[in-house]
């Protein structure tokens, strides 16, 4: 870690912190390094692996729509989830 690093403060439960620093104990690492591999690690897999559009979202809704021409009243319809 650099010395001009952001910082990131978090809000956790007593029982979430000690769960936390009983796993980074465990790893035998302190407990802020021990949270930040996790974040990274699980950022990683969300970039590489996006979560997909909730059924109905409006996302879904206009996936594949991009190139069709569509009239202000089936906007409405699709943005109003009609």
């Amino acid at each position: 870690m650099t010395a001009n690093a952001d910082r990131l403060d978090l809000r956790l439960s007593a029982e979430d912190k000690d769960r936390l620093r009983r796993a980074a104990a465990l790893r035998d690492v302190p407990l802020a390094a021990f949270v930040r591999e996790a974040a990274l690690r699980e950022a990683d897999i969300v970039i590489v692996h996006p979560p997909k559009a909730a059924r109905g979202s409006l996302a879904e809704r206009l996936r594949g729509r991009a190139g069709s021409r569509l009239s202000t009243d089936a906007i409405m319809q699709l943005t109003r989830g009609a």
